[in-house]
């Protein structure tokens, strides 16, 4: 287990996908510099880094112009060329985004008009007949085909980054969260389950914990990381020749979910899901008024998603629906990730990355999906930004 230092120029808290691009892009800049990585868990990519679908996003959804849709594609080519550099295993096995029935057609054009603005390479737009010659068992009146769209396991990209770190002379000390930060004589001190660390400037990717630390570092509360849970189900092995790539719905717009989505898994798994059921983690998130706006706003979308969370049948019959020979007996228990999506005050749930800063220290304080996929090119706006800090 590596040692934590007492005194360095850089610390980094979290270990997750984004938090190790950071340290590996600030380090590769400045070779002189003396970091850290902190991470409270026994492991790196212990949180959404090493709980999710594990697609490397082309990019389709995201408002042309955010950060989301100007880092996701260049984050994706990027991904797959540190992939190949490390035999990272991966796969660009494309997806479909189908619209199930005429009401969605209008929305499947809003996609296909933001992807083409994206310059998502490759996209096409497919008739019924041409979306079941990609996919024999799915159905729907059209869709959107998005071949550069891949899959890999980002736990095993996060430990290909802790290691080039490690052997750079990079520390990432792991059981080591955070629990204090000051700030005072041109140092901030981060007191943690090992001692204390006092470094020129902190980042913080910190996950779950990153609206807390931000606070604690003299940034504003707002806006607020109010968990969403995730559960996914495993399609049985004899049953995965239904699902030969991603098969994703149209989503709702007006919400930062893609829907209950069929993908398959580098390890050759199919996985169902996720569901998104609102989990406030205790008093410090009910407090919070943007929980509350979101509750009575998204009511109806909430019982829909506890129906899912509850009943492998409800989950089944959304699959279904574009995947008619699926049923709830063809599934076995999956996984569970936690989604930590940055809510305003007013209840808005944040669908960008946000960055921001106080004194001494960088904070992400909102990095959901594409975050892992734009890992590469969302390190270098970190970098670019905190870099003045260290002079």
């Amino acid at each position: 287990m590596a040692e934590p230092p007492a005194e360095c120029d850089l610390a980094i808290v979290g270990a997750g996908i984004l938090g190790l691009a950071a340290a590996r892009e600030l380090t590769r800049r400045r070779p002189g510099l003396s970091a850290v990585v902190l991470e409270r868990g026994p492991a790196v990519a212990g949180g959404q880094s090493g709980a999710n679908s594990g697609v490397i996003h082309a990019g389709i959804y995201y408002a042309p112009g955010s950060l989301k849709a100007r880092l996701c594609v260049s984050g994706a080519r990027e991904m797959y060329a540190y992939c190949e550099r490390h035999s990272v295993p991966h796969e660009r096995a494309g997806k479909l985004i189908v619209a199930r029935h005429d009401g969605e057609l209008g929305r499947l054009d809003e996609l296909e008009r933001r992807g083409r603005e994206n310059e998502v390479p490759g996209l096409r737009r497919l008739s019924a007949d041409e979306l079941r010659e990609v996919e024999p068992h799915c159905r729907g009146v059209a869709a959107l085909h998005s071949p550069a769209t891949g899959i890999v396991d980002f736990a095993q990209v996060a430990g290909a980054l802790a290691g080039e770190l490690e052997q750079s002379g990079v520390p990432v000390a792991t059981a080591c969260g955070v629990e204090e930060v000051a700030t005072g004589r041109g140092r901030i001190s981060l007191e943690h389950r090992r001692g204390e660390t006092r470094a020129r400037c902190a980042v913080f990717c910190a996950g779950l914990d990153s609206d807390r630390l931000a606070v604690a570092a003299g940034a504003s509360p707002d806006p607020r990381i109010v968990p969403f849970r995730g559960a996914y189900l495993y399609l049985r092995p004899e049953r995965r020749h239904l699902v030969r790539s991603l098969i994703y719905p149209v989503p709702d717009p007006s919400l930062p979910f893609l829907g209950v989505h069929l993908s398959r898994h580098i390890d050759g798994n199919v996985s169902l899901g996720p569901t998104a059921l609102l989990a406030p983690r205790g008093a410090r998130d009910l407090a919070w008024p943007g929980t509350w706006h979101v509750a009575r706003r998204w009511w109806r979308t909430g019982l829909s998603e506890v129906r899912h969370a509850v009943s492998r049948r409800s989950l089944a019959e959304a699959a279904a629906a574009y995947v008619p020979e699926i049923g709830r007996d063809d599934f076995t228990e999956g996984f569970v990730g936690v989604r930590a999506q940055a809510v305003a005050r007013d209840g808005r749930l944040i669908d960008d990355f946000v960055v921001s800063e106080s004194e001494r220290a960088l904070h992400v304080r909102n990095a959901p999906s594409p975050a892992a996929t734009s890992a590469f090119a969302l390190a270098r706006l970190v970098a670019d930004r905190a870099e003045p800090k260290l002079i």
